[in-house]
């Protein structure tokens, strides 16, 4: 009787994450988070080209130059990238539109739960669709409104955040629609042992963001990616709301000088508010526009005292720059060995940097 070879542990890896990698186009089934000011033609095309999954960030462009960035990106690879675009962008339609005509094989739909008239747009333009999924009662809605992916984010991520955590998230989704829809987790995501505890709870890959922040393609200036080098986890940190008749989703960042800014803005105004000097949803959205400044001082002009650090709990694992592909290589290595490991072999550590006191 012959015996079938033991799987490696890269087989067994590729086994778990199959179905995102299907999905995606990419040999492996890690996606590259949609950060404002970092996630441009750049570091995209490297995350691509590395193997993995880049996803440009659209936020507030306009349509002719979202148009520009995806034509600069297919300069850069030839691989599968997506775009990422924000449901509550008053040219979404035309944004859309801007994704058929390039012909973008995945749309990210992100910041609110999109329509289904906007889904069927996108898919009836060629493209697959993913979206964020903050419960499982809207993950059910998402996937009946004919997504193709879906995207659980825990409270650990960076920049705008919900109120559950990543794992928590894992368990009340990935049991109930996984089956379904390819799901990927994202938030606090750092290392490969991370990934593949994921991958074999259900997942189909994973995203990343904040530990791509200091690759070496990335366009952040150099204050910027010293700041995550240099922070720990218990720095990135939540913003707080002042007052509930303005409600803020919070912003998880390094704590800096633009914390306390967008602590005092809030109070400034509503202070104008109570003044008369502008009506309620003036003023909430004044509060909500300060982060859009904020993240471009701080990511492209290097002001890391004054603008936003957003970043995610994950930043304590960022410990020098490296290119993407050194990054995602690692992260293999270190997904492979965990898989090594709980097959009973006895893998060679794959080693992290000494965390900063």
């Amino acid at each position: 009787m012959t015996t079938r070879p033991a799987e490696t542990s890269r087989q067994t890896l590729d086994r778990l994450w199959a179905r995102g990698c299907a999905l995606l186009g990419t040999p492996t089934a890690i996606m590259g988070g949609a950060m404002s000011w970092v996630s441009e033609r750049h570091l995209v095309a490297a995350i691509s080209n590395a193997g993995g999954f880049g996803v440009l960030a659209c936020g507030s462009m306009g349509p002719d130059l979202l148009a520009a960035e995806i034509d600069a990106t297919q300069a850069l690879t030839d691989k599968p990238f997506g775009v990422n675009l924000i449901t509550l962008h008053p040219e979404l339609d035309a944004l859309m539109d801007v994704c058929k005509q390039a012909r973008v094989g995945h749309v990210v739909l992100a910041g609110g739960l999109p329509s289904g008239p906007a889904i069927r747009r996108l898919k009836d333009g060629g493209a697959r669709v993913l979206c964020f999924a903050p419960a499982t009662a809207l993950a059910r809605k998402l996937i009946k409104s004919g997504v193709d992916g879906l995207i659980i984010e825990g409270t650990e991520a960076g920049g705008h955040i919900g109120p559950v955590s990543t794992s928590v998230l894992a368990q009340e989704i990935l049991p109930e629609v996984a089956e379904q829809v390819p799901v990927f987790v994202a938030g606090g995501i750092g290392r490969g042992e991370a990934i593949v505890s994921y991958l074999e709870m259900g997942a189909a890959g994973v995203q990343l963001g904040t530990h791509f922040v200091c690759a070496t393609e990335s366009i952040a200036h150099a204050n910027f990616k010293a700041a995550f080098i240099k922070a720990n986890a218990r720095d990135a940190m939540p913003t707080v709301q002042v007052d509930p008749r303005f409600p803020v989703i919070p912003v998880r960042a390094l704590r800096n000088k633009g914390t306390e800014l967008f602590m005092q803005t809030q109070r400034d105004v509503i202070a104008r508010f109570q003044a008369g000097e502008m009506d309620q949803k003036t003023a909430q959205l004044e509060i909500e526009h300060f982060w859009a400044g904020a993240l471009r001082r701080a990511v492209i002009d290097g002001d890391v005292e004054n603008g936003s650090l957003m970043a995610g709990q994950s930043v304590g694992l960022v410990r020098e720059e490296q290119p993407t592909r050194v990054i995602i290589d690692t992260l293999i290595a270190q997904a492979e060995a965990a898989l090594t490991q709980r097959a009973g072999g006895a893998p060679h550590p794959v080693p992290i940097a000494d965390p900063v006191p």
